[in-house]
């Protein structure tokens, strides 16, 4: 079963298939089109008996090949100009979670027909209905007799067969990536402290034989010395053996020349306190979930291993740390130089996430640079700020710098994670955002944040990606320079997933599907 909440059993006649031994009881239909003619009869009879039907996921019994069968429909509905083949993902996943209430133990979900407006339509439902029967990993661990929701379900394409295992394929390898990123990214603070993320990662890609080669770094002499962000922060929290901060390296060289270099550098802070500016309030339950960036970047890092591109070189690090309060955290007025030789005065702790992964993003600079590595595109990828949320809602950011910008990337992965049903808004940094970070006091070059909430700052998404530039000498490396370099920072804090929800796995569809064969 591996990286997947339930096999997944390719059928080819649903009526041989009821009538097999090992038959299937259930079911699960959210679209008409392509259904067996006697089953499409009475679907339309109970929606003349009851309209309620075409609404709402509703469990009945219907006669296929002479044999009772049960069925829950859970209608797609008429679509608007406004929606989204998100509609496909949520009809599925209510029509799982009605099987189960209906006591199914072996369901078969029909996917819905491509269309011309919605062709992923059978890509994004059976994601949807995966993303609905994953079980949180301690509770997997825990209870092992809850470990699933249905130890597999059928999988039925209205197509054909050979285009239902083809998809099939592409499903087991983009689940396995979400499914890693909702494991470590919905992980209590102590099951994934960063030395157990490091466990879980190198477990995750330690098969033999797997193309992604995996480095952990432990050693704070090292982290005071080329992360010197990521140490301020790691401060406190390294006083605790078990909190201690990693910095986890992944890395995949593709078996011919790369055509471009994909590099992400991940958030992955596994508790945020706040630090000495602590959260106040009741707003610091859920603050597990800041490590979504970091989780996201693990779980495209899987689809990779999955898929193994032949000419794409992928590099994934994942900047894990802990923002506690005590007597060695870091706090604000301190004065600390990064990776860059930049010189940052802290403004408020915080702003954990941008120091966590500054230097990080630094080091993939430089070696893109002294590499030479072809076509790179660098990007930052975290739960950073309450003002996206508050901007754009449960879509993702993207922030594109200039080399970005004109080539269109944020466009692009706008549309990409559009085909896939993982939204992304698109936010343009301008230089107020960096004159908001420039230096205010002689001495210092930059200011890391001022000392409000960026739900309370203008532009309070924008500063930080402004922030992640001027930190790492990447402002250097514009249009005009003579070594430009594409970077684009993804603020997810609206798309990761909120407790007590299941972590989305975003941005990870959008990017597979930008760089990837998704």
């Amino acid at each position: 079963m591996g990286y997947l909440p339930c096999d997944l059993v390719p059928v080819e006649d649903l009526n041989a298939s009821l009538n097999q031994t090992d038959r299937y009881d259930t079911l699960c239909v959210i679209d008409d089109n392509g259904l067996p003619a006697a089953l499409a009869r009475d679907i339309e009879s109970q929606k003349q008996f009851d309209a309620g039907v075409a609404s709402e996921a509703s469990c009945f019994r219907c006669q296929l090949d002479a044999t009772p069968v049960r069925v829950v429909y859970s209608c797609v509905g008429e679509l608007s100009d406004f929606d989204d083949v998100r509609r496909y993902a949520e009809a599925a996943g209510c029509a799982l979670r009605r099987a189960l209430k209906a006591g199914a133990k072996y369901p078969v979900l029909v996917l819905p027909a491509s269309t011309a407006r919605f062709p992923n339509a059978p890509l994004v439902a059976l994601l949807g209905a995966l993303h609905e029967l994953y079980v949180p990993l301690q509770l997997r661990e825990d209870v092992p007799t809850r470990s699933h929701r249905f130890r597999k379900i059928g999988v039925y394409h209205p197509a054909n067969a050979q285009q239902g295992l083809d998809l099939l394929r592409l499903v087991q390898s983009l689940e396995a990536g979400r499914f890693v990123a909702r494991d470590i990214g919905g992980g209590d603070p102590e099951r994934m402290a960063p030395p157990r993320v490091a466990e879980y990662v190198l477990q995750a890609f330690g098969q033999s034989g797997s193309p992604v080669k995996v480095t952990v770094l432990d050693d704070p002499r090292v982290f005071e010395r080329d992360y010197p962000l990521f140490q301020a922060v790691n401060r406190a929290a390294g006083t605790v053996e078990r909190h201690r901060g990693r910095i986890i390296f992944l890395e995949y060289k593709p078996p011919n020349p790369a055509r471009k270099t994909v590099v992400l550098v991940g958030k992955g802070v596994t508790y945020d306190t706040g630090g000495a500016d602590i959260k106040a309030g009741g707003v610091m339950a859920g603050m597990s979930r800041d490590k979504c960036g970091a989780a996201a970047v693990a779980g495209f890092m899987k689809v990779v291993e999955q898929q193994q591109p032949a000419d794409v070189h992928a590099i994934g690090v994942l900047c894990m740390v802990r923002n506690s309060v005590g007597e060695e955290c870091y706090v604000s007025d301190e004065m600390l130089t990064s990776r860059a030789g930049v010189r940052v005065r802290v403004g408020n702790t915080d702003a954990e996430g941008r120091m966590a992964m500054a230097d990080a993003l630094c080091q993939m600079k430089e070696r893109v640079l002294k590499e030479g590595l072809p076509d790179p595109h660098l990007y930052t990828i975290a739960t950073l700020t309450g003002h996206a949320v508050l901007a754009v809602g449960n879509s993702a950011i993207v922030m594109d710098n200039g080399p970005a910008r004109a080539a269109d990337h944020g466009l692009k992965l706008q549309q990409a994670g559009e085909t896939v049903g993982d939204p992304f808004e698109i936010s343009v940094l301008r230089r107020e955002d960096f004159d908001f970070h420039k230096g205010k006091c002689y001495g210092e070059d930059v200011l890391q944040a001022n000392n409000l909430p960026s739900s309370r700052t203008p532009r309070g998404h924008q500063g930080p990606a402004a922030f992640l530039m001027l930190a790492t000498g990447l402002d250097k490396c514009g249009l005009n320079s003579s070594h430009p370099i594409k970077y684009s920072h993804l603020d997810i804090a609206g798309s990761a997933g909120d407790v007590p929800d299941t972590p989305t796995g975003s941005p990870i569809l959008a990017l597979a599907k930008a760089h990837l064969t998704c």
